[in-house]
């Protein structure tokens, strides 16, 4: 785990859930390292970056279980680390559980470019593993989950989980950033512009999740890996443990409304903020101008999650009011008043 967004929040969650567990957590400076320490004076800190291939293995080889969410998604090495690391401090007698954090760019269709999805492009994550674990090697992530399901071995002394998010949304809890990626760049996008981005026809979907809703997820998923009961179901640990999340749909085109509508209702621009559409040679990679759509349904069935936070449209004042505030104290342009 490190302080960021995910791994700031899904640890807040998991300290208050569990204190008595012993915790170490993976810092890249001392800079950083004094954040967490104050918030977490009694937790072990160890540093390094995701390049630190002997102090992951170490500390892997050490844990009971490991929960990787630092660019986890993209880091080879680290990811290797983690499962070298396991493999060689883990017996079939004790194993050791790796909690890998992925997301759901992995299903994305980008044929579709600002266009709504086909049925057929939507994923199930008990029904559909088959075809998730066959994603061609160009899917965005794909390659380090391969080298993450490589990871579990026949004897069991690895078992490994990964956990996909969608579009994740509201402000984190942790003492590094509290800060996601797509609504809120959209929402600085339009403070800094006066127009919100709308891709092609604007009918684009992601599954979005709530950041405590997905930390719950964590909680629920370290809990596994120490219960008996249920560490040793392969449809819990192990190849077909790839788990989707989701507590509604975000529409690229809804979500720059309500950006726009909130950014005009709060009184805050020289000029009232407009929408504007942008074609794929405009716009160049944008996600949300493409679709990612999946079933969560492995989390319900064998963890017992369930949504439980706040919907993304009542998220939208507190998103525009963080974004101002975080533009007027860097003094970057915008067309703020």
């Amino acid at each position: 785990m490190s302080p960021g967004y995910i791994g700031g929040d899904a640890f807040h969650a998991l300290y208050e859930a569990h204190p008595d567990y012993d915790y170490t957590l993976l810092v890249r400076n001392e800079e950083r390292g004094k954040l967490v320490a104050e918030k977490y004076p009694q937790v072990r800190l160890v540093y390094g970056d995701l390049g630190s291939a002997e102090v992951i293995e170490k500390e892997a080889a050490a844990a009971d279980v490991v929960v990787h969410t630092a660019n986890s998604a993209d880091s080879m090495p680290s990811a290797l680390a983690m499962g070298k690391g396991l493999a060689a401090g883990h017996s079939a007698e004790k194993s050791g559980y790796y909690i890998h954090l992925c997301g759901t760019g992995i299903l994305m269709d980008m044929a579709r470019w600002g266009e709504p999805p086909l049925p057929e492009n939507t994923h199930h994550d008990i029904d559909g593993i088959g075809r998730i674990l066959s994603l061609p090697d160009t899917a965005y992530h794909r390659d380090v989950d391969k080298v993450v399901l490589a990871a579990n071995t026949a004897d069991r002394r690895v078992r490994t989980l990964i956990v996909s998010p969608p579009c994740i949304y509201a402000r984190g809890r942790g003492p590094g950033n509290r800060r996601s990626a797509q609504v809120y760049r959209m929402a600085e996008q339009t403070l800094r512009t006066g127009f919100a981005p709308v891709y092609g026809t604007g009918r684009t979907e992601w599954d979005c999740v709530h950041v405590r809703d997905l930390s719950r997820f964590f909680v629920l998923a370290v809990e596994a890996a120490l219960d008996p009961a249920k560490r040793d179901d392969p449809d819990v640990f192990g190849p077909r443990a790839y788990y989707f999340l989701e507590s509604g749909k975000l529409v690229a085109g809804e979500l720059a409304r309500w950006i726009r509508d909130e950014v005009n209702g709060q009184d805050l621009l020289v000029k009232p903020a407009e929408l504007k559409t942008f074609e794929k040679k405009d716009a160049g990679m944008a996600s949300l101008a493409c679709n990612s759509s999946g079933v969560a349904a492995r989390a319900a069935k064998y963890l017992g999650w369930q949504p439980q936070a706040g919907n993304l449209r009542d998220e939208i004042p507190e998103v525009i009011r963080s974004e101002v505030a975080r533009l007027r104290e860097s003094g970057e342009p915008s067309q703020l008043k």
